[in-house]
């Protein structure tokens, strides 16, 4: 059984999909402390009042006039700007690390005399044309 799972793990490729969530999470870890301690108080500067992740609709006040529902819209851009920063980010340091295979080159070709028209190098007949290349 031991043998077994040992294979499972090597030819499903679990263990490296487990190191990738593992240095996932710690990737979005630091991504998430980068967005909240750096640029968000950054951006809070430049936005009218400061503390715009507390803004809300009040829907529903008690009796001493704290909200007793609301809509906290604030919260909810906020959470949309952390995550288009953050997944900006991952991109980018995904697509500085993950580099693109080549592509394969080319078959070799040549052009038929009659027609022009581009044959493989090991053809003797033109597909086009049919004459001999």
């Amino acid at each position: 059984m031991l043998k077994e799972f040992k294979e499972f793990l090597l030819k499903t490729n679990a263990l490296a999909l487990a190191v990738g969530v593992i240095i996932g999470a710690a990737v979005g870890k630091v991504v998430s402390s980068l967005v909240s301690d750096i640029l968000m108080p950054v951006i809070g500067l430049f936005v009218p009042g400061g503390a715009w992740r507390e803004a809300a609709i009040v829907l529903k006040a008690k009796a001493d006039g704290t909200p007793a529902a609301q809509i906290t819209y604030g919260a909810f851009i906020g959470s949309v700007i952390d995550f288009v920063i953050i997944a900006l980010v991952v991109f980018l340091i995904t697509k500085s690390l993950l580099k693109p295979a080549p592509a394969p080159p080319a078959p070799p070709t040549k052009e038929c005399p009659f027609c022009r028209e581009t044959v493989p190098a090991a053809a003797t007949k033109c597909r086009a044309c049919a004459s001999a290349v």
